[in-house]
């Protein structure tokens, strides 16, 4: 355990930032997870709109430190390809 006042106060700060972050990255999984609950129901519209809510809030976790900008970079063209192969038809 911290000894000198500072490093207590140290101490304090980081555990309140842990938690705070911790929080806004569970939101951004949220929001991620709507995504993927609209795709797998087949409705592209809802899948859109759900998109279009979860990308500027991904993006600001980046800004965040949250998460790596290739992570959600990589999670957002999967996403978004997925949401374009549901207007598509199968072809024959």
């Amino acid at each position: 355990m911290a000894n000198s006042a500072g490093s207590r106060k140290r101490a304090r700060q980081s555990e309140k930032r842990r938690q705070h972050n911790a929080s806004l990255r569970s939101m951004v999984r949220t929001y991620i997870k709507k995504v993927v609950k609209a795709i797998d129901s087949g409705d592209k519209a809802t899948a859109e709109g759900a998109f279009k809510t979860a990308q500027p809030i991904m993006d600001g976790s980046v800004n965040k430190g949250l998460f790596n900008k290739n992570q959600i970079a990589r999670t957002k063209s999967r996403l978004n390809a997925r949401i374009k192969a549901l207007g598509e038809t199968p072809a024959a």
